[in-house]
């Protein structure tokens, strides 16, 4: 058993069954739904554990090897609990050079994360660096939880989280 969790209780029963069941209607194969079902697990528990992906191996009739292989090759794919507003901030060479660093310092301080990766003591928020959100002409962009927020400077990162609900 994972050390983040009680007891572990299935994500695919019920109405979740039913729209794994559903999902599985749209692909040739099982496996090839196998992004969905981990999208399903982290959306119904903000993130992966081992427990579920061996629940998600035995739906999909994959090896839980195979299934980790693929949650850890994806960064979208938490493997760890996370804050209710994850933020990941790009750090590539040209968001740096737009000051990157300062936007990061100043969610790390305005969260009360501290360091990056570590959740907030109120369980709100988790701050990492991202390679790339594909908006380098916007630098700073960053990303929470699903939403894209562009030209990102230090200044602006108490009124991007005072607007989280």
């Amino acid at each position: 058993m994972s050390a983040h969790t009680a007891p572990y209780e299935p994500v695919f029963v019920g109405a979740r069954k039913q729209e794994l069941d559903d999902v599985l209607t749209r692909y040739p194969t099982k496996m090839a739904a196998l992004l969905p079902a981990l999208w399903m697990v982290q959306d119904a528990r903000g993130w992966i554990s081992e427990e579920a992906m061996t629940e998600v191996a035995a739906q999909l009739d994959l090896t839980a090897a195979y299934v980790k292989g693929v949650v850890t090759f994806y960064t979208m794919y938490h493997q760890h609990p996370v804050g209710k507003h994850f933020i990941q901030v790009c750090t590539t060479s040209p968001c740096l050079c737009a000051g990157a660093d300062k936007v990061v310092d100043a969610f790390l301080e305005h969260t009360g994360c501290k360091e990056l990766g570590v959740t907030s003591a109120d369980g709100k928020y988790t701050v990492i660096e991202v390679e790339c959100l594909g908006a380098c002409g916007f630098a700073t962009p960053v990303q929470v939880n699903l939403d894209y927020i562009e030209n990102v400077t230090p200044d602006k990162v108490p009124q991007i989280l005072a607007g989280l609900k």
